[in-house]
């Protein structure tokens, strides 16, 4: 790793994801780290970075909606009685120092700061990479933030605010737009329910989101199929989560980029042999 430069995961001698640990962004965009592009073992890239219609939306990141009254999702605030809003508050993820850079792993800290440099959370992130079969990898996402302010800092999605099914906000998928088919453990449709496996098909590809533990597995998901395809685990379905000063919060996605389609009973399997 050189400078600035993203950090290449591979597997072997290909290259699967790269990943922007200090990107250079305008302040609209809630400056962070993010995944792009991601892509299957066969090359298929399956995320989409900075797309015209949502220019905030960062291949595979955390976002978040709001923490206190700082947005680090990016673009507008939605307000309640107005809508999404144009407000001076994004905030950004800072890369702090690098705790292991190995072929299959990195590990290192971020703060979380306001647009006016206050700093509210202290990040410590895990990405690990590894095969899960002859046409598969599985990437696990692991964060810890720890509330670094001195007052209670509340954790809010847009539904939080009332925006009725907009509770997004932590780990975020955005995924090519195109035909898709959406399928999930449980009955019905995924959004806005907690479920063990999570599963994306697009041509030629497919993904399965899994909680990688309890805390994670219990959080709803977000799932957006229309205008654009984004897939999120939320931390603040449609009600504030409330960090103490000093307390930390922690959790743990695993995701498996496949090539084509799966059999039936695949994305369970993944979930009995990927989630503990």
């Amino acid at each position: 790793m050189t400078g600035d430069a993203p950090a290449t995961l591979r597997l072997g001698d290909r290259p699967v994801a790269e990943y922007a640990w200090r990107p250079h962004l305008p302040a609209s965009l809630s400056p962070r780290p993010y995944l792009h592009p991601v892509r299957t073992l066969a090359g298929t890239v399956v995320t989409e970075l900075m797309p015209a219609s949502h220019r905030h939306h960062l291949g595979v990141s955390v976002a978040v909606a709001e923490v206190d009254s700082a947005n680090f999702w990016g673009g507008r605030t939605f307000i309640p009685g107005h809508g999404p809003t144009w407000l001076d508050n994004q905030g950004s993820q800072e890369h702090l120092r690098w705790l292991r850079r190995k072929p299959n792993q990195l590990m290192h800290t971020l703060r979380w700061k306001t647009i006016d440099g206050a700093p509210l959370l202290y990040e410590r992130r895990t990405l690990s990479w590894q095969l899960a079969g002859p046409d598969a990898w599985a990437l696990e996402f692991g964060f810890r933030l720890t509330n670094i302010a001195d007052q209670e800092l509340p954790i809010r999605s847009p539904a939080a605010h009332g925006r009725a099914g907009a509770g997004y906000g932590g780990f975020f998928w955005r995924a090519p737009s195109g035909d898709c088919r959406v399928t999930a453990s449980g009955d019905g449709d995924a959004h806005g329910r907690p479920a063990r496996w999570l599963s994306v098909a697009g041509p030629g590809w497919t993904l399965v989101f899994l909680g990688g533990d309890e805390a994670t597995r219990a959080d709803p998901w977000f799932v957006r199929t229309r205008d654009y395809l984004g897939i999120g685990s939320s931390l603040a379905w449609d009600r504030p989560l409330v960090l103490a000063p000093h307390a930390s919060l922690n959790r743990r996605i695993v995701t498996v980029i496949a090539d084509g389609g799966l059999p039936p009973g695949q994305a369970a399997t993944y979930a009995d042999d990927l989630a503990s």
